[in-house]
C-alpha cells in the first residue's frame, strides 16, 4: 500500500481486527485482575484454577481499537506515510449529511497523502439483519459490504478484497473438482457452489461476491485475492494493480471468444479422440495439412507480407529474418511433413518391452501422448504447421502462444491446420491462444497443461523456466555453438564447415558463435583463408582474450565467450589442444551443437565422445542440428536437457510410457513364501512395428 501511495495513487485500507485485539487485551486484564483479588482473598501466591467468562463483542471493539490503531501507524511510519482512523456504522450512509461528511473527510485525508483506516465501529453496531439491503443500495453487514459501499461512494477504480483462498472457485475450495474463476461475469452466479463461511468475522465468500457484484454495478472494478499465503502475498496488490492474472476478476463484459482454460480443456477433449485415431488417419491430417499449405500459398504468403510491413523498424534483423516465409520455405515444410506423415504409424501405442513375469501374467511398457503440450514461439510463424504436425502423429493436444509481431500469419496457419483436423472431427485438439495472455499466466496452468516446449529468444526460454515451477519445459536456453578447427585440418573442409555453420542462417540457434582455432595454425594459409572468406562474408569478428594476445591490432576483444550473437558476428579464440577446446566449450558452451574439423580419426572420435552436447558433429556444419535434416520429419525444438528428450526433439520426444499387465486373478500373495506361483521376468520378442 505505501508503494502504490508513493507512487501517487490514493489507497483506503478497509480493515478488522479491532475485537480480536480487544478480546486479547480483556482476557490479559481479567485473569490479572482474578489472580490479584485471589492473592488478596487467599493471603497468598497459590492461585486456583481461573476461568475466563464470554466477553461481549463489542466490548472487545470498543477496548481493541486503540490497539488495532497503534499497529497501523507503527507499520506505516517505517514508510513515512501518515494514517487515521475512521469508524463508521450503517446509519452513517443513510444520514445524507454524515455521508456528505464521510465523503468531504476521505477526500481531504487523501489529498494530504494520508491512507484512511476505516472499519465498523463495533462497539455500537447493532447486530447485521438479514436482506436489510434497501432499494439496490447495499447495506453494511461486514468488512466486504463496507469496503463495496465505500468503493462506490468515493467512485474508486479498483477494490480489492483480499481472502484465505486464491480467489473465487465454481465450488468450495478443496472439493475434488472446484476450479479456480479467472473471470467471473454477473450472469454466471447459479454457476457457483459456496462452502462455509470465513473463520473469522461474518462474511464469506457469497458475502464477497454479493459486495463485489454490488460494487461491479457501481462502476467499480473488483478482484478478489488470496491474502493469507506467504507464496502469493508477496506482492498479490502491487500485481492486480499492475494488471497480473492474480485472484478472481469481476467484470461486466464476456469476451467474444473462450478462455485460455476453455481452450486448454477443449483441447484435451478432443486430443484423447486424435490420440484415439488409427495410425492412418492422423497420417491423413498430416497430409492434408501438407497439402493445405501448398494450395494456400498466396494466402500465407499475403498474411506473412502484413506482419513484415508492422515489424519493419521495430524489430532486429534477425527477428525479421525468423519472420519472414517464402514460396521455398513452405515447399520445405510441405516436404517435411509429409516424411513425418509416413513415419508417424510407428508412434502412438507401439510396445517397446514385453515381459512374462508369471504364468499367464504378461507386462508390456507401451508408448502413450504425454497429453497437453504448451508452445510458446516468437517470431517463427512456420513453427507452427511443424508443431502441429507433431502433436498430431504423437497423439498430444497442442496449445499455442505465437508472438504478435506474427499474428496474422500464425491465424491463417492455424485456420488451416484445424481444416485439416477436422477431417476426422478433432478441429479443436489444436487451439492457438490469441488472448492477451501472458506467458507467465499460461505457465501457471499446472494442472492443465503437461509439458512446455519454448522455441525463440535465451531470455524467453530462461523466464519461462522460472515461471513454470509445476510444469517440465523442454528447451535451450542459448545456442553457443562451436566449431574447432583442429592442426591436422583439411583447408577445404574447414572453410566450408565454417562458412555454412555461421553464414548459411546466422539467426539460428544452431549457427556458429565461436570458432576456436588450434594454435599452430595461427599465421598459415588457413588461418588467413578462413579470416578472408568471413571478411568477405561480412562476419564481424571479436577476438577472444587469448586470439587477441597473439595480435598487434586486434578486433574488437569479445564482452563475453558466451555469447549467442544471432546475427553475422562470431568469436574467434584461439586453444592449445583438442582438449584444450573440450574444456573451453564444456566452461562456455550451450549444450547445443559443437563440431571438430580434422583428418586425425582419433582425435575426431575423442572429441566426438568428451564433449557433453546434445549434438557432437565431426567434419560437418552444425547447421544439421534439425530435426528436418535428420530425417525426423519436423521438430518442436532443440533440448539441452539431460533427461527425456536430448537434440532435436522430434515424434519420440513427444511420447511418454505407460505400463499394461495383464492377469487372471493374481495376487501378491500368491508370490509369498508360502504362495503357489514363482516369477518367471522372461522377455518375451517384440516384432517391428507391433502396436497394442
Amino acid at each position: 500500500v505505501a508503494v502504490l501511495q508513493n507512487q501517487g495513487r490514493e489507497m483506503m485500507i478497509v480493515t478488522s481486527g479491532a475485537v480480536a485485539f480487544g478480546k486479547q487485551r480483556l482476557r490479559h486484564e481479567i485473569l490479572l485482575s482474578q489472580s490479584v483479588r485471589q492473592a488478596l482473598h487467599s493471603g497468598q501466591n497459590q492461585l486456583k484454577d481461573m476461568s475466563v467468562p464470554v466477553l461481549e463483542a463489542r466490548a472487545c471493539a470498543a477496548a481493541g481499537q486503540s490497539g488495532l490503531m497503534a499497529l497501523y501507524e507503527a507499520m506505516f511510519t517505517q514508510y513515512s506515510i501518515c494514517t487515521a482512523q475512521i469508524l463508521v456504522t450503517n446509519l452513517d450512509f443513510h444520514d445524507e449529511q454524515k455521508r456528505r461528511n464521510l465523503n468531504s473527510t476521505l477526500h481531504e485525508l487523501l489529498r494530504m497523502n494520508i491512507v484512511p483506516i476505516i472499519n465498523t465501529n463495533d462497539a455500537v453496531v447493532p447486530p447485521p439483519v438479514p436482506n436489510s439491503d434497501l432499494q439496490g443500495v447495499i447495506s453494511i453487514k461486514d468488512n466486504d459490504s463496507l469496503s463495496a459501499r465505500l468503493a462506490v461512494e468515493m467512485k474508486a477504480d479498483l477494490l480489492i478484497a483480499l481472502s484465505d483462498v486464491q480467489g473465487l472457485y465454481d465450488s468450495p475450495p478443496g472439493t475434488d473438482d472446484a476450479k479456480l474463476i479467472d473471470i467471473f461475469y454477473p450472469g454466471d452466479q447459479q454457476s457457483i457452489t459456496y462452502g462455509t463461511k470465513s473463520r473469522v468475522g461474518i462474511g464469506g465468500m457469497e458475502a464477497k461476491v454479493k459486495a463485489a457484484l454490488w460494487a461491479l454495478q457501481g462502476g467499480t472494478s473488483v478482484v478478489i485475492a488470496n491474502g493469507t499465503d506467504p507464496k502469493v502475498t508477496g506482492h498479490v496488490i502491487t500485481d492486480i494493480v499492475e494488471g497480473k492474472k492474480v485472484g478472481t476478476f469481476f467484470s461486466e463484459v464476456k469476451p467474444a471468444g473462450p478462455t485460455v482454460e476453455q481452450q486448454t480443456e477443449m483441447a484435451r477433449h478432443a486430443g484423447r479422440a486424435l490420440a484415439s485415431l488409427l495410425p492412418e488417419q492422423r497420417g491423413e491430417i498430416i497430409c492434408s495439412l501438407s497439402e493445405l499449405l501448398t494450395e494456400k500459398k498466396d494466402e500465407i504468403l499475403s498474411a506473412n507480407r502484413k506482419d513484415m510491413e508492422l515489424a519493419t523498424g521495430r524489430l532486429s534483423q534477425p527477428l525479421i529474418n525468423r519472420l519472414s516465409l517464402s514460396t521455398a520455405k513452405l515447399n520445405s515444410l510441405a516436404i517435411g511433413l509429409r516424411q513425418l506423415a509416413v513415419s508417424s504409424g510407428n508412434s502412438v501405442g507401439r510396445v517397446l518391452r514385453r515381459t512374462r513375469v508369471a504364468n499367464n501374467l504378461e507386462l508390456e511398457q507401451i508408448t502413450v501422448p504425454i497429453g497437453v503440450l504448451l508452445v510458446i514461439f516468437e517470431s517463427r510463424p512456420d513453427c507452427l504447421p511443424q508443431v502441429s504436425a507433431l502433436a498430431i502423429a504423437s497423439g498430444n493436444a497442442l496449445l499455442l502462444k505465437g508472438g504478435k509481431e506474427a499474428s496474422n500469419t500464425n491465424k491463417i496457419l492455424h485456420h488451416l491446420t484445424q481444416e485439416a483436423l477436422s477431417i476426422h472431427g478433432v478441429a479443436d485438439a489444436i487451439q492457438l491462444v490469441s488472448t492477451r495472455e501472458e506467458v507467465e499466466d499460461l505457465c501457471k496452468l499446472d494442472k492443465m497443461i503437461d509439458l512446455i516446449i519454448p522455441r525463440g529468444s535465451s531470455e524467453l526460454v530462461r523466464d519461462i523456466q522460472r515461471a513454470a515451477k509445476g510444469i517440465p519445459v523442454l528447451g535451450h536456453s542459448e545456442g553457443v555453438c562451436h566449431v574447432y578447427v583442429d592442426s591436422e585440418a583439411s583447408i577445404d573442409k574447414a572453410i566450408d564447415v565454417v562458412k555454412d555453420s555461421k553464414c548459411d542462417y546466422p539467426a539460428a540457434c544452431n549457427a556458429m558463435e565461436t570458432l576456436l582455432i588450434h594454435r599452430d595454425l595461427l599465421r598459415t594459409p588457413i588461418f588467413d583463408q578462413i579470416i578472408d572468406m568471413l571478411r568477405t562474408e561480412q562476419v564481424k569478428i571479436h577476438a577472444g582474450p587469448r586470439f587477441a594476445s597473439y595480435l598487434t591490432f586486434s578486433p574488437s576483444e569479445v564482452k563475453s565467450l558466451r555469447t549467442e550473437y544471432g546475427d553475422l558476428e562470431c568469436c574467434i579464440e584461439v586453444v592449445d589442444s583438442m582438449q584444450d577446446a573440450v574444456d573451453h566449450i564444456h566452461k562456455y558452451g550451450s549444450s547445443h551443437t559443437d563440431v571438430i574439423v580434422t583428418e586425425n580419426e582419433e582425435t575426431a572420435e575423442q572429441f566426438l565422445q568428451q564433449v557433453d552436447s546434445a549434438c557432437v558433429f565431426s567434419n560437418a556444419s552444425s547447421r544439421f542440428a534439425d530435426g528436418y535434416r535428420f530425417g525426423l520429419g519436423a521438430e518442436v525444438g532443440i533440448s539441452t536437457a539431460r533427461i527425456h528428450a536430448r537434440g532435436p526433439v522430434g515424434l519420440d520426444g513427444l511420447l511418454t510410457t505407460k505400463w499394461v499387465l495383464r492377469g487372471e486373478g493374481h495376487t501378491v500373495a500368491d508370490f509369498s513364501e508360502q504362495g503357489s506361483m514363482k516369477y518367471l521376468h522372461e522377455n518375451i520378442p517384440v516384432p517391428q512395428g507391433n502396436f497394442n
